[in-house]
């Protein structure tokens, strides 16, 4: 099942090129405000599904193309975001160290919105294309046997970092947690629909140009160590985001007027668009790329504020 919310936060699901509303049958799930209707959909899902399943059979829905999507996970209580966690393609020896950080839930950002590029002395801003899961239940020193029993669902997720932000400490905190630095969706696909999370090609384009091509096979601490990892540490919600990593070396710059895309194999395409009002400038190389050249360092920027 595709989950979504729509224009005014409508619960719905997708149906093909059509959103079916399906508040009718989860208006009995007491909220006051869409994430507190999601997690409570989560946590009773067996109670609802059938319901849902019934109503989405025999509605014909609305087209996509004239809807507003909305995150499907309006406002988590956690996003946790897991570090150098793939083996960008067998060129490391070994897996990085376990790591993770959070991102602020008031970074979230729906299909169609806009990331704004802040007035700060980043070296360069580089999205980075994750597939994402959200849980289940609530999760606490669960064992990497049972990670899989507390996941609900899975779906799209970008990574936006400003990098080169060392001043003032906080480095993680600068460089991710700025509004509109957390773009999800397009929607949350239930499990039963992914067949094997940890092999699903993820791609990301700027402005049609193919940067990131990677599968989730490349993953270096798996799903099931990361579950057990992150619970040793704090327990876990329904409605939690957990995004599992990057591979690092399709990374590219982004500027005012890009558009992104972001799909993972059985996960939609979420839509992004970009805005800087300093209309900043950078070399269009991957890190593989520069790589290729010699380089061992992102693309310099090369106009605008900031530029050396």
């Amino acid at each position: 099942m595709k989950l979504a919310f729509f224009n005014d936060f409508v619960p719905g699901v997708i149906k093909g090129e059509r959103v079916v509303d399906i508040s009718e049958a989860v208006s009995s799930i007491p909220h006051t405000f869409p994430q507190e209707l999601l997690n409570g959909l989560i946590t009773s899902f067996g109670d609802y599904k059938q319901a849902i399943e019934a109503l989405v059979e025999s509605r014909e829905g609305i087209l996509l193309s004239s809807v507003d999507l909305k995150s499907p996970i309006p406002k988590p209580h956690n996003i946790v975001c897991m570090a150098v966690n793939y083996m960008e393609d067998g060129t490391r020896d070994a897996p990085a160290p376990i790591n993770a950080f959070h991102k602020s839930p008031n970074a979230v950002l729906s299909d169609g919105g806009t990331i704004f590029l802040p007035d700060v002395p980043a070296t360069i801003f580089e999205p980075e294309a994750e597939m994402a899961l959200v849980i289940g239940k609530s999760a606490t020193n669960v064992s990497a046997k049972d990670a899989y029993d507390h996941i609900f669902g899975y779906m799209n997720f970008i990574d936006m970092s400003a990098r080169g932000l060392s001043s003032g400490g906080g480095v993680f905190y600068q460089m991710k947690s700025r509004d509109t630095f957390a773009p999800m969706g397009p929607y949350l696909v239930t499990a039963e629909e992914i067949d094997d999370p940890l092999k699903l090609q993820v791609q990301l384009s700027v402005n049609g140009d193919l940067k990131q091509n990677f599968n989730t096979d490349d993953m270096a601490h798996q799903i099931p160590r990361v579950i057990e990892w992150i619970t040793s540490i704090h327990t876990l919600e329904p409605g939690d985001v957990v995004a599992t990593g990057t591979n690092h070396r399709g990374l590219s710059p982004v500027m005012d007027g890009d558009n992104i895309e972001l799909e993972t194999e059985g996960l939609g395409r979420l839509h992004i668009k970009v805005k800087d009002d300093l209309r900043r400038k950078w070399e269009r190389l991957t890190r593989l790329e520069r790589e290729e050249q010699g380089f061992d360092s992102p693309t310099p920027q090369i106009g605008g504020k900031y530029s050396s």
